[in-house]
Order: C-alpha cells, then structure tokens, then sequence
C-alpha cells in the first residue's frame, strides 16, 4: 500500500503527500522513489511515477519540472515530455487531468488550490527557493490564472523537521540579513550552529503573502526513516545516494 497524506483544506482535488512505502525500488531506494536523478533504475522510477499517479488522479497526466532550487515558476496547460521539462521549482495550472509533481527529500512541499477560481499549484520550497519567494510567486502565477489569495489554501507537507536541520551561522546571516524577524526560526544549538525550522519558515512567508488557511502536517522527512526518503540522513551515514518522495495535486475532469 502506498502512504499518502492528504488535508482536509485541499478537499475537491486529488492531492497527497507520498511516502516511501509501496514502490518498486530496492536497496537505499527501496519504495516509491521518484527521483529521476537517482542512480536507481529508470524503468523501476517510472513505474513508481505512473503507480503514484494512478493512485491519486487517475487516468491524468503527470507534470513536473527539473528542480534546480531557484523561485521560478512555470504556468503549465498540457503535459511536459520528460526531456524538456523547465528548469523551475513550482508549477501552476487552472487545466485538469494535469496532475503537478514536486520530488522532495527534506525540502518543504507546498500544496496550493483555490477552489473558487479551480486553480491548484505545487512548489518546491528548499531553504534557497524558500528565502527567494517561491511560495510567492506561485500565488503570483495562480492570480494571474484568476486566483484570489483570499481564497487559497496551502498544504505544507513533510519536510526536515527543526529537531533534525542543523546548521551554522553563515547559513543562519543570510535569513538575518534578509529580514532580522527571521531569528525566530533559529534555536540554539551547538557551539556557533543552529537548529533551523524551515517549515514555520516558509508557512510564515505564505501568511506574509496574505494566505490564511495553511495546514502544516508536522512530518518529519529525516527522523521518520521507515516513511520518507532523507537527503541529510543518507548524508550522514556515507550512502552512495537517495530517494526522493512525491507530492501531487490535480483537477478532476
């Protein structure tokens, strides 16, 4: 069975937060790995692809994009041949059967749909596209496909939790130096090192943005082994590479 998260505030669309569990992968990648810049095999994450769509719209098309860890955002209204998807971290579309992908291992999947205009959007929030404004220029993109940020409600799903992301101080300047109020994200940790919460990070830059119906799932990619793939836990113990979840929405014919 696959594990898929789902929230109440995106109902009227098929979304899901996807965990590891279900796919065909094996060894370090055992499970549902998405994650075409995987060592894994090609045919093995593509069944896992086409498993994870049918599971949460079936019979639509998958969409996602070559993930470089920028704010940029692309406005999609059919489907992305593999081989030229955009470099881009965030996708929006008001057409369904369209079901958006953003691959996640410790980076903040963000979930987006205003139920009134029938516009959904995903986004890729590293701690780079994060302090550039991803999250922003999704609603950007979605307004301009006739949505209203009065109406939007947002997924946060699973991420690095704070317990779990260390880092030091010059990481910790450049969310200073950006904006002094972001000191409220950081703990003490170690000796000139942090403990850093990216997912109140980024919900805080979509209430900034004026959304106001945000569920954050409180997931953690990293301490949750048997769930989610981790980037900063295959790190740690040496492996030779990692997995990356999915997580999907799409509008309903």
């Amino acid at each position: 069975m696959l594990d898929i998260t789902t929230s109440s505030l995106l109902a009227g669309t098929g979304h899901g937060f996807l965990g590891r569990a279900g796919g065909f992968s094996e060894g370090i990648y055992a499970g549902l790995n998405i994650g075409l810049g995987s060592d894994d095999d090609r045919e093995t994450i593509m069944a896992n692809r086409r498993r994870a769509t049918e599971a949460v719209l079936p019979g639509s098309e998958l969409v996602t994009v070559h993930q470089v860890h920028s704010a940029d955002v692309v406005t999609v209204t059919g489907p992305l041949p593999l081989d030229q998807r955009p470099q881009a971290d965030a996708i929006v579309t008001d057409q369904p059967n369209l079901l958006l992908g953003i691959l996640t291992a410790d980076c903040v999947p963000v979930l987006f749909h205003d139920p009134e205009a029938n516009v959904i959007g995903a986004a890729h929030a590293g701690w780079k596209g994060a302090l550039a404004g991803v999250t922003d220029n999704v609603i950007m993109a979605m307004t301009a496909l006739g949505a209203d940020r009065d109406n939007i409600a947002c997924a946060v799903g699973p991420c690095i939790a704070q317990p779990s992301y260390e880092v030091d101080a010059g990481f910790r300047t450049r969310f200073l130096d950006a904006d002094p109020d972001n000191d409220c994200f950081f703990a003490a940790g170690k000796p000139d090192h942090f403990q850093f919460d990216i997912e109140a990070y980024v919900g805080a830059r979509l209430q900034t943005a004026g959304i106001t119906n945000i569920d954050k799932l409180g997931l953690d990619t990293y301490a949750n082994e048997d769930r989610y793939f981790s980037y900063r836990r295959s790190c740690h113990r040496g492996e030779a590479g990692y997995g990356r979840q999915i997580s999907l929405i799409g509008l309903a014919e």
